[in-house]
C-alpha cells in the first residue's frame, strides 16, 4: 500500500508541475480581476478555475482564488512572484502563490478514538486527500499498529495539563524534524497552548463533536442529550487561542429524537465527524480557504 500511495503522489506531482493557485484578499475596488487575469495572460498562464467574492462592494474586502497552468512554471516562479508585487502594491493585496505539486507535509494528532484517523487514512490511501502524512502523534497507544502498518512514524507522548509544556516542546521538535506544514487534530483531546498555536497559524484543523457555537468544550454529547436537542452535528475549524472558537471551515448535522440515548448520539456523531473533518482537510489541501478575521471564505 505504501508504494501505491507514493506512486500516486509522484504521478500527481508530475501531472501538476506547471499548475499553481493564487489566493488574494484586498479592499474591494474596480479593476482587480482585470489586472490579475491580464497579468497571468501576459505571463503565459491559462486560468483553469476562478472564484471570487465581495464581502461588501462598498468598503469591504474582495477575495479571489485562481488556479492556472503555466508551462515552465518551475523556472518562472521566482520572476512571476516578483513581477506580481507591483499589482499587489497597487491594490493593497494580501496574497500567496501556492504550487500544486508541493504536497503538504501533514501530522495527525489523536487520543483514543480512532474513527477520524481511520477516515483520513482511507481517503489518503484512495488518493482523495493528496497529502504527505509524515507522522501521527498520540497520547494513547491504541492506534500504533494501524499507523505503523502503513509505514507512518507513530509517536506516543503521554499528555496532561500538568506536563503540557514539556509535551508540546517534544511535539514541536518532532514537527520541525518532519517539516510539518499542516496539523490535523483527529479527536485529540488535549488543549493546545497559545505558544504552540503561534507556530502554526491557520494550519491546525480541529474537529469538534458539536455544531458550534453550541456545546463548546468537553462532553458535548452528554450536554446535548440533557438539553433534549433534535439535531446534533460536528464542526471543523482552525485552532486559535480561544477554545473551539476559531474560524469555521465546515459543519454538518443529523436529526435525532427522544429515543436516542447518549451512546446513540455518539455513534451518529462519529459518522458526521469523519465526513466533516475529511471535507475540511480536503479544502485546505486544495487551497480553497481564505481566512478573514474569525470567518472563512471557502471556494
Amino acid at each position: 500500500m505504501e508504494n501505491k500511495v507514493k506512486q500516486r503522489i509522484q504521478a500527481f506531482q508530475e501531472e501538476n508541475k506547471d499548475r499553481a493557485r493564487l489566493l488574494i484578499k484586498c479592499p474591494d475596488q474596480p479593476g482587480i480581476v482585470a489586472a490579475v487575469t491580464s497579468f497571468l495572460y501576459e505571463n503565459g498562464a491559462n486560468i483553469v478555475e476562478s472564484s471570487q467574492y465581495s464581502a461588501n462592494p462598498e468598503g469591504g474586502n474582495f477575495f479571489i482564488r485562481m488556479e492556472f497552468d503555466c508551462p515552465g512554471l518551475q523556472e518562472k516562479r521566482a520572476q512571476l512572484e516578483k513581477s506580481f508585487e507591483s499589482i499587489s502594491d497597487r491594490f493593497q493585496m494580501e496574497y500567496e502563490f501556492r504550487y500544486v505539486h508541493q504536497i503538504k507535509k501533514t501530522a495527525i494528532f489523536l487520543s483514543k478514538e480512532p474513527h477520524c484517523l481511520l477516515e483520513l487514512l482511507w481517503e489518503w490511501q484512495s488518493g482523495d486527500l493528496m497529502m504527505d502524512i509524515v507522522c501521527v502523534i498520540s497520547n494513547h497507544e491504541e492506534s500504533r499498529e494501524t499507523v505503523e502498518a502503513l509505514n507512518i512514524p507513530f509517536y506516543y507522548i503521554p499528555a496532561n495539563k500538568d506536563i503540557r509544556k514539556q509535551v508540546e516542546e517534544e511535539q514541536l521538535r518532532i514537527l520541525k524534524e518532519h517539516n510539518v506544514e499542516l496539523i490535523i487534530l483527529a479527536r485529540y483531546m488535549q488543549i493546545l497552548t497559545p505558544e504552540f498555536v503561534a507556530h502554526y497559524p491557520n494550519k491546525i484543523i480541529n474537529i469538534h463533536h458539536s455544531f458550534l457555537p453550541a456545546f463548546i468544550g468537553a462532553r458535548p454529547y452528554e450536554r446535548a442529550y440533557q438539553r433534549g436537542v433534535k439535531l446534533i452535528g460536528a464542526t471543523s475549524h482552525y485552532v486559535t487561542n480561544d477554545l473551539d472558537e476559531g474560524p469555521i471551515i465546515e459543519q454538518d448535522i443529523e436529526r435525532v429524537n427522544h429515543r436516542d440515548r447518549v451512546e446513540d448520539l455518539k455513534k451518529i456523531g462519529r459518522s458526521i465527524e469523519r465526513s466533516v473533518l475529511a471535507r475540511a482537510v480536503k479544502w485546505h489541501l486544495e487551497d480553497r480557504i481564505i481566512v478573514d478575521g474569525n470567518k472563512t471564505i471557502v471556494f
